[in-house]
């Protein structure tokens, strides 16, 4: 599991079929409360915007969110965190 917020969009003038109607976000990793790096996330919950904080799935397990055949995804959000604080 990653957590990150949500720093922008991407946007696609072709996709794969599987994925039409499913958002992409650019997503700020965070570990022990520092950024990491950047991540394109597939937005499984669709209601995720800028500024969002939110944890995501990699892996196989990202691309059975879809519930899709064969959705092309490594990083998928599958939700929000309300309140986040890192006590260093």
């Amino acid at each position: 599991m990653y957590t990150g917020k949500v720093v922008g969009c991407v946007v696609a003038t072709v996709k794969e079929s599987n994925l039409d109607g499913i958002p992409f976000l650019v997503v700020q990793t965070i570990e022990n409360g520092r950024p990491v790096g950047l991540v394109i996330a597939a937005d499984s919950t669709r209601q995720a915007g800028l500024g969002d904080f939110v944890y995501m799935i990699g892996s196989k397990e990202a691309a059975r969110v879809f519930r899709k055949a064969l959705t092309p995804v490594d990083v998928a959000i599958v939700g929000f965190i309300d309140d986040y604080r890192e006590e260093l």
